[in-house]
């Protein structure tokens, strides 16, 4: 036989019989051969003793591609299965993936495996691989594997979506299908690590049984490795769930309705200085607040489209018995065009800027849900501005300036623009009208290019009614998020019949521009909790003073008179009366996150004074109080920026 083998730089190798992936690699060269650790055969990931035995392009994957440390983290995920079902015989496998940082396993048995139990499977882990033991690498029929997996439902589940043939692996007596690749052997797997445990509805469905799932990673080097756990350990410390719990912000409970937060009296305090600051920003640049319900007829989404395009991530209708079918809203947009709409308008009155924090609910699955991030109930900084055709420009420069703004008060500095266009191909998914999408994309494209400013283009990522300049951020655990967003519509004017009378006496169609400062408030605070990791600035923090008088009986009435004095001019203090040592109240304000502690004694109460610890210090200065009160006016009304 002969065989034509072609590599990645085009160039062609004849072989008179056919050969493993290993195999080429070697006929390449020997350097090459020792750092494989799979093949691509026609772009399709295979294991290096997979045998190739027809006409074919082929490429080496080595332990230096993304690719390869794919493979590596399917082994590592393949033996742990292996060591979890060695060491609970009960134990049945679900689902084992990949994710960006590693990979999972999703397990069920009588008693769940605990974080606890992790430790001990990892030293399993490891003897398997100190040995090198052979991964086989063969392909069986779907019946012998449907016989030997009768006992477990959820790989009876898997094996409805495999062709009649299956590509299984093996190690010692263990098999198991689903990988497209793994090494060899286990040799090169010894940089590993269990890292958590997690609940899981099997394939994410809250009607079926709840799961255990097994969080890992694995790299080729151990200095990757131990920089990825020292960068989980960052991440843990500012995940806002864990420092919401902490500090008593808010919290979720799924017994009273998951996805929902509960926002405590210091979460509370946050969001409503965020909501005070957002509402006087935009009064001060025109728009009209207004409140609308969170309750509107199903027929206007239908004419809006959103029951067409987002009906998955709408709540169910509500029949009220009289043929009336409320929802609950997923959008704000046809509320302000309702407002909008409610009088004749006239071009005298263009740009009609329309602003709400506005409750929305979204229809999220129970597996999507996390903490702030992700809930079932939001409030949208929301706002919709109806303009002439010629203000567009105009208004999207005022309404990026007003942004930009908002970010140097926040301190948000790590973002960039991102054009977000519709993919034409999309049928489905986008308002079929090429002229309109056309039109709207090059007026936003020359609105970016006339600020001058740079940007990349994101084809697919557009809302289904027009196109939108998205401003994407690093979140403090490095995810890119959507922070802010101005969108061009030409379609819901249209559908909605929306008009002004223009100087010719003649109705006209608006422009309506959607834009968000700040996203949800949920989203928000989640964000600038992980950014500060819960240390907020003075302006923002739930409590801006700690008062703690050295002996209550003898300061206790001037801690109390100096928090009367804050509280006047509109700050936020506290007085520490409980009967604990000092050095205990000290600490606990600063595990708390207090900007500033003021301790009271002797002197600071013969004087008038105070003596001033800021968080994150061991210095303390004392200061007389009219001088600190200055310094925490200042402090306040620069946004806790720095200079």
């Amino acid at each position: 036989m002969s065989l034509v083998i072609t590599l990645p730089d085009g160039s062609k190798k004849e072989f008179n019989h056919a050969l493993t992936i290993k195999e080429v690699a070697s006929s390449i060269a020997t350097s090459l051969a020792k750092s494989a650790v799979a093949g691509k055969v026609n772009d399709e990931i295979r294991p290096l003793d997979f045998v190739v035995d027809t006409d074919a392009r082929v490429a080496i994957i080595t332990d230096k591609d993304e690719e390869g440390l794919q493979v590596l983290r399917n082994t590592a995920a393949f033996v742990f299965e292996m060591v979890a079902s060695k060491q609970y015989p009960s134990v049945r496998l679900g689902t084992s993936e990949l994710e960006e940082d590693g990979f999972f396993v999703d397990t069920d048995k009588e008693d769940q495996i605990k974080a606890s139990e992790l430790p001990d499977l990892e030293k399993e882990m490891q003897k398997i691989v100190k040995n090198g033991e052979k991964i086989e690498y063969k392909i069986v029929s779907k019946s012998e594997l449907l016989d030997l997996f009768k006992d477990d439902p959820y790989k009876l589940e898997l094996l409805k979506e495999e062709a009649d043939e299956v590509a299984v692996y093996k190690l010692e007596d263990f098999v198991d299908f689903g990988f497209n690749a793994l090494l060899l052997n286990t040799g090169k797997l010894k940089h590993f690590k269990l890292l958590s445990v997690a609940g899981a509805y099997w394939q994410g469905k809250s009607s079926n049984p709840m799961l255990q799932r097994i969080f890992g990673t694995a790299f080729f080097k151990e200095a990757d490795l131990k920089a990825d756990l020292q960068r989980r350990e960052d991440i843990k410390e500012r995940d806002h769930r864990t420092i919401g719990r902490d500090l008593d912000l808010f919290f979720v409970d799924p017994k009273v309705g998951a996805g929902l937060p509960y926002w405590m009296p210091k979460g509370a305090t946050i969001r409503r200085v965020i909501e005070r600051y957002i509402i006087d920003k935009e009064v001060a640049d025109g728009y009209q607040h207004v409140y609308t319900p969170v309750l509107m007829n199903l027929d206007a989404y239908k004419t809006s489209g959103h029951w067409a395009h987002y009906r998955e991530d709408m709540f169910p209708p509500m029949d009220m018995g009289d043929g009336e079918m409320l929802e609950l809203r997923p959008m704000n947009c046809p509320s302000h065009i309702q407002i909008y709409n409610h009088h004749i308008r006239s071009y005298r009155e263009l740009p009609i800027r329309i602003a709400e924090l506005g409750m929305m609910h979204r229809y999220e699955k129970s597996g999507a849900l996390s903490g702030l991030q992700r809930v079932r109930e939001m409030t949208l900084n929301d706002g919709h501005t109806f303009v002439e055709l010629d203000q567009v420009q105009s208004e999207f420069a005022k309404i990026l300036k007003l942004i930009m703004e908002v970010y140097r008060d926040f301190d948000i500095t790590d973002y960039y623009f991102r054009l977000s266009y519709r993919d034409p191909k999309n049928t489905d998914k986008y308002f079929a009208n090429d002229e309109m999408w056309e039109r709207s994309q090059k007026m936003l494209k020359g609105a970016m290019d006339d600020l001058g400013l740079e940007y990349v283009e994101a084809e697919g990522e557009a809302a289904f009614y027009g196109p939108k300049l998205d401003i994407q951020t690093k979140t403090a655990l490095g995810n890119d998020e959507t922070m802010s967003t101005i969108q061009l519509d030409f379609m819901l004017p249209e559908r909605f019949n929306l008009s002004y009378v223009g100087k010719d006496g003649e109705e006209h169609r608006p422009v309506m521009v959607h834009r968000g400062i700040v996203g949800t408030m949920e989203r928000f605070i989640a964000y600038l909790t992980e950014i500060y990791k819960g240390a907020f600035p003075t302006w923002l923090a739930p409590l801006q003073v700690k008062i703690i008088p050295v002996n209550n009986d003898a300061h206790g009435e001037y801690a109390q008179n100096v928090k009367d004095q804050l509280m006047k001019l509109g700050f936020r203090a506290e007085v520490d009366f409980r009967n604990e040592k000092l050095g205990y109240k000290i600490r606990e304000a600063q595990t708390q996150k207090v900007p500033y502690t003021l301790v009271l004694g002797d002197d600071e109460l013969q004087h008038n004074s105070v003596n001033v610890r800021k968080y994150g210090s061991e210095d303390q200065e004392s200061k007389a109080l009219s001088e600190f009160v200055s310094e925490l006016s200042a402090d306040v009304a620069s946004y806790s920026r720095n200079k």
